[in-house]
């Protein structure tokens, strides 16, 4: 593993994430500016992400075509460029163009960071892709912090210095990605199994299936760890803000360790065990009336929906032989983008029967993924490539 350009890639990754979460944080303060209803400050955001959906695969699709280095650095810039600019914009058609420049640079950036990072994995492909996804969860993580900071001190004309550090990270990783290195990777100097072999796109779609439950269920709980704190479990705020701590820090830790079990271990099993031990978790959890015991389960859920993390996303890479930075594009983009519907989903369910009911239909995702999975084929037998997954 080339350990420099690894975490080059993740810093670049966190920083670019970190204006996917800032973004959302800006609405209160772009509402009264602007005089904006919800639904269009709603608009402000869902153009961002979507714009970030629909072009991330094509992305990942010229990414396969034609070596371009220097594009995660200019995604970079883009992204947080776009999202400086959504505090300065004058005018709401402006201040929506803005939010999609930012959503086209998130999306330029994955397709071609994940090939990267296959690229300079060496043998510890699942390792170093679990890595570079902890950056990009540190960035969704500070990217609130940092928006009211900024903002707290400057207004919205803070996003501008917001965009700063972002800007000067691309500078940084533009030299070092389009540097002549010394000697090129061995993937790139000869053509090895991870080229060969036909695409198997049947356990590719059913490997999306998985990564769209799993991104339903972090996206629930994500959304509403902190609601369910204080109104079901009769906690305060600052509690409910310490339980999603908690559960943030353990699905960083369980995508490390998970990366660690895909490197030496068949990855379609890592998936399907850890659905099989998150069944039974979410129930014993909506049982729970201790806020303590609740606070205590959250780690096992952490750790089970983010260990299989980096095994789906190097085994989508191995389902497509010779066109990583298209799986990546699906696995990274389309399909955890798609899972995100399910916050404003739940939602409607918890306005209509209750916040327990709704994180209740959720114990279904681990079923229906666990069942996918155990379909699911090594990647050698799918592909007859020369190296198992």
């Amino acid at each position: 593993m080339n350990r420099r350009q690894i975490s080059m890639l993740t810093l670049a990754h966190m920083f670019t994430d970190i204006n996917q979460g800032a973004l959302p944080a800006l609405l209160p303060l772009l509402i009264p500016r602007h005089g904006l209803s919800y639904a269009a400050a709603a608009a402000v955001v869902f153009s961002s992400n979507i714009a970030s959906t629909v072009v991330q695969p094509a992305f990942g699709y010229l990414a396969d075509k034609v070596s371009w280095p220097w594009l995660p650095s200019a995604a970079l810039a883009m992204a947080c460029l776009g999202l400086g600019l959504t505090g300065l914009a004058p005018t709401y058609p402006l201040l929506l163009l803005s939010a999609m420049a930012c959503g086209v640079g998130v999306a330029a950036f994955h397709p071609v960071g994940a090939q990267l990072v296959n690229l300079h994995a060496g043998h510890q492909k699942a390792g170093a892709m679990s890595i570079f996804g902890v950056g990009g969860t540190m960035g969704f993580t500070l990217g609130p912090i940092l928006a009211a900071l900024s903002t707290g001190l400057w207004g919205l004309d803070g996003t501008a210095a917001l965009a700063g550090p972002g800007c000067l990270m691309a500078m940084i990783s533009a030299w070092a990605f389009t540097r002549k290195p010394r000697q090129a990777p061995a993937q790139a100097r000869t053509k090895t199994g991870e080229d060969v072999g036909k695409a198997a796109w049947g356990p590719f779609a059913r490997l999306s299936g998985t990564i769209i439950c799993r991104s339903m269920l972090f996206f629930g709980f994500n959304t509403f760890i902190p609601l369910y704190w204080i109104n079901v479990l009769g906690q305060s705020e600052s509690a409910g803000a310490t339980a999603l701590t908690v559960f943030a820090a353990s699905t960083v830790v369980g995508s490390l360790s998970g990366g660690r079990l895909a490197d030496r271990h068949s990855k379609p099993r890592i998936i399907f065990f850890s659905y099989i031990a998150l069944i039974p978790m979410i129930p014993v959890f909506l049982s729970m009336t201790s806020p303590f015991a609740a606070l205590a389960m959250l780690v096992p859920m952490g750790l089970g929906l983010s260990v299989p993390y980096s095994a789906m996303i190097v085994l989508g890479q191995s389902y497509l032989p010779g066109r990583i930075g298209l799986s990546s594009g699906v696995t990274l983009g389309l399909a955890i983008s798609i899972g995100g519907i399910a916050a404003p989903i739940l939602g409607m369910v918890a306005d209509a029967h209750g916040l327990h009911t709704a994180m209740a239909s959720t114990m279904v995702l681990p079923v229906l993924s666990a069942a996918i999975a155990w379909t699911l084929p090594r990647s050698k037998a799918a592909t007859t490539r020369v190296k198992a997954a």
